[in-house]
């Protein structure tokens, strides 16, 4: 079977607009959490996101082309000049014909739709922008990649919630392994910090609410004041390439992409399955498709939402699925300082995962101060400050609604 490894990444998060700067804070335990800026808030319960700070889409790409295109967009293309840049592709000497794209979206241009949608209302269909449709469907981040690139392989976008972004890396996966190209670029993008996407995530009561004169410590995954999860934003992008391809020209290889497992949980809308059963089956199917053993993995990188479900069901999946050795390896939730970025969170936490291998370092999970035991989180959270360590394979797993599962795992490079 065709090896995949990874040869560029890219990122835009709270933290930081490239993966230089978002790293960075994730070693220094940073939140990049706060009040909200991207809309008036008087009105609402919840006050707090992790948004994307000073990006200036300008710096990525030609402005002109930037405003035809929605912020999650944006994030993407900007992720993924990044990521063309340090695998060293440019549009003239990237192969267009053998590389794909593969993107997880979680909603689209949520911006665009409310602002569009709120002038058809207000003033008529006459005066509804025409630019509305291009810029709210979720796969343009992958045609304006494409487009920009000269990129003629396959090119899907997936939609599955917060699972998305990782899912849409299985994907990436398998099309290289089958043959199908040399070279993928995958990953996921989001911006949902709107007003509406706000309140549409607040009635469901999942945002916090408590923490609006604190933002910093509002995210906090498996600790006992923990009371819903933090809205992120942004992109991450990983150039995913056969190993015989980017040995032939030269490239620099970060880790090897080993595995991925999906399942669905057929329990909840909204809600993990609390059994942890399906996020576990998940995660063995990744283990054997990586030829890996639970033993053999050092570091997970949980979906650790800072919900009061989410965080005992994701421990009692680990347990489920790694037996003792999830008292052994070290788990931890960067979401404590991007906030929840949905579609593009799997892909930005799969980034983490190889840049601690190739670091051996342990990101933390921060804000964790009064671990939740007694709730069933017993794991070793690596609570507020990162440790180093040699990592030779690190899991992560992303959980969406609808019950979708998705785990990947990366491998230190060999041979």
């Amino acid at each position: 079977m065709k090896r995949v490894v990874v040869t560029g990444m890219g990122a835009i998060s709270a933290l930081g607009n490239t993966l230089d700067e978002t790293w960075q804070g994730i070693k220094e335990g940073k939140s990049g959490l706060g009040n909200i800026t991207l809309f008036d808030t008087e009105k609402y319960d919840c006050k707090v996101a992790a948004e994307v700070k000073n990006f200036d889409a300008g710096n990525w790409m030609d402005k002109k082309e930037a405003r035809k295109m929605a912020r999650f967009t944006q994030f993407a293309v900007a992720a993924a000049k990044q990521a063309l840049d340090d695998a060293g592709f440019t549009k003239e000497n990237i192969d267009g014909e053998r590389t794909s794209i593969m993107l997880g979206n979680g909603i689209g241009g949520f911006e665009t739709w409310e602002e569009s949608f709120t002038k058809y209302v207000t003033v008529g269909p006459s005066r509804v922008p025409p630019m509305t449709i291009p810029k709210l469907i979720p796969n343009e981040a992958a045609g304006n990649i494409s487009m920009m690139y000269g990129i003629h392989g396959t090119s899907f976008t997936l939609a599955t919630a917060c699972a998305s972004g990782t899912d849409a890396l299985g994907l990436a996966l398998d099309q290289i392994r089958s043959g199908r190209c040399d070279v993928c670029i995958a990953g996921g993008s989001e911006s949902t910090i709107t007003g509406f996407g706000i309140a549409s995530f607040q009635i469901l009561h999942t945002l916090p609410t408590n923490y609006n004169e604190n933002p910093e410590k509002a995210s906090r995954p498996f600790d006992k004041d923990r009371s819903g999860f933090v809205m992120g934003e942004g992109a991450g992008i990983l150039i995913l390439e056969e190993y015989e391809h980017a040995k032939a020209r030269g490239a620099k290889i970060y880790a090897e992409f080993a595995g991925y497992g999906g399942s669905s949980d057929a329990y909840h809308l909204t809600s993990p399955d609390p059994s942890g059963d399906g996020g576990a089956l998940a995660m063995t199917r990744a283990l054997k498709d990586a030829n890996v053993n639970p033993e053999d993995v050092d570091y997970y990188n949980a979906h650790g939402t800072s919900t009061p479900i989410n965080d005992p069901a994701e421990t009692a999946m680990l347990k489920k699925a790694f037996g003792e050795h999830a008292y052994n390896m070290k788990v931890s939730s960067t979401k404590s300082m991007t906030g929840h970025c949905l579609g593009a969170a799997g892909a930005l936490e799969a980034i983490f995962c190889v840049k601690a291998i190739q670091e051996g370092f342990y990101p933390p999970t921060i804000n964790l101060e009064n671990q939740d035991v007694e709730g069933g989180c017993d794991l070793d959270y690596v609570a507020n400050k990162g440790v180093k360590g040699n990592i030779n394979c690190a899991a992560s797993g992303s959980l969406g609604f609808g019950g979708h599962n998705g785990v990947v795992v990366f491998k230190k490079i060999e041979g």
